[in-house]
């Protein structure tokens, strides 16, 4: 199979979605791979990187759709990429579909067959391919809160540790996944006063029993959560529902109810965002202000360390790569439930169950576009 990796051209966007050591794997499995001159360099790989691990440097992007039978990328395909794709073509990489109809008729119309990172489970009941960036967006979510907490930045000019004789920040993390745990450990680690909420008392057993001493846990019913967000200095928002719209947590009415200048850092924006007021954001102008509360809501995170977050995906994506490599996606999936489970679109029709309700598009199940 020739793979190709374009550059990514999403704005302020520095990942690469094959590594080196990646591009290397896949020419060892007899497999050709090109990527597109430059691809790596804001994750801190060269062109000669990829050379000497036996891949082809391709000038265009162009050149890659129009050779490659797999696309691997990170983001998804901007409107000028989806119109290179093609019928047959396979596209492996974050999709976000649910908050996106553009991009969702765009593939459709393309006949392409596209596998989302981010629907792609485990036997855990997990999501492989997005916990990695999940941990890198945890991770980030309060150093970036902590800087839009800043007065200079609109915030409310509070610390996060404090300072002996003055309280920490207080800090809600909506969700006790993979985003809100480390963003909790990072959020406690800095010396704030954090509490996460949830609405699985399995989960959070386990959060109070590995983590008690660290930060609180709270019951995320309506009212918890309105009351604790008035008390808060920083909100994050790490609600994930997988391949579906992220669920409105906090509304526009309840703005006037928090403290001014509370910061809003909402990491469910690929999926739409969980508070009403946000919108998607980019590295280059992160934060704006709604009725003095600032919101913080990049859609793409993890590209602000982009060589950390590059290497994570790739450990992640490789073995998934390799198989749709090996034995063509539809007996790749058909081997792997686990796989079959990232199945979005396939030949004009949309697979995935979730992305149809939210958009109020009808689908066929993925072992439908298997057998077709």
């Amino acid at each position: 199979m020739k793979i190709g990796c374009p550059t990514e051209i999403k704005p302020q966007e520095f990942r690469v979605g094959l590594t080196p050591n990646a591009a290397q794997e896949a020419i060892a499995h007899g497999h050709e791979v090109i990527v597109q001159a430059g691809a790596g360099v804001g994750a801190g790989f060269e062109d000669a990187d990829y050379t000497a691990a036996g891949a082809r440097i391709i000038d265009t992007a162009e050149e890659i759709f129009a050779t490659a039978d797999m696309i691997v990328k990170v983001k998804e395909p901007q409107a000028g990429e989806r119109k290179m794709l093609r019928e047959g073509q396979l596209l492996f990489t974050y999709l976000h579909l649910a908050p996106d109809p553009d991009q969702t008729h765009d593939l459709l119309a393309s006949g392409c067959t596209a596998i989302a990172y981010e629907t792609v489970t485990d036997r855990n009941g997990g999501l492989p391919l997005l916990a990695p960036m999940s941990e890198v967006a945890g991770r980030l979510a309060p150093q970036v809160g902590a800087w839009t907490l800043q007065k200079a930045n609109g915030g409310r000019g509070v610390l996060m540790g404090g300072v002996p004789g003055v309280g920490p920040a207080k800090v809600m993390v909506i969700g006790g996944g993979v985003v809100g745990t480390h963003a909790a450990r990072i959020a406690a680690g800095m010396g704030a006063d954090v509490t996460v909420l949830d609405r699985s008392l399995p989960r959070m057993r386990y959060l109070d029993d590995i983590y008690g001493g660290t930060f609180k846990t709270a019951y995320a019913s309506a009212g918890n959560t309105i009351e604790l967000a008035r008390e808060a200095d920083m909100i994050i928002g790490a609600v994930l529902i997988p391949g579906a719209a992220a669920p409105k947590l906090i509304s526009r009415a309840q703005l006037s109810e928090l403290k001014p200048g509370a910061a809003l850092v909402d990491v469910a924006i690929d999926q739409g965002g969980c508070f009403e007021t946000s919108k998607a954001t980019t590295h280059q102008d992160p934060v704006y202000e709604v009725d003095g509360i600032m919101h913080y809501c990049v859609a793409n995170m993890p590209g602000a360390v982009a060589r950390t977050s590059t290497i994570a995906l790739g450990n992640a994506t490789m073995p998934f790569m390799l198989a749709l490599a090996d034995k063509g996606w539809k007996q790749a999936c058909a081997d792997d439930p686990h796989l079959k489970a990232g199945l979005n679109v396939h030949a004009g029709k949309l697979t995935y169950a979730a992305v149809g309700e939210a958009l109020g598009l009808d689908s066929i199940t993925a072992d439908q576009a298997i057998a077709s």
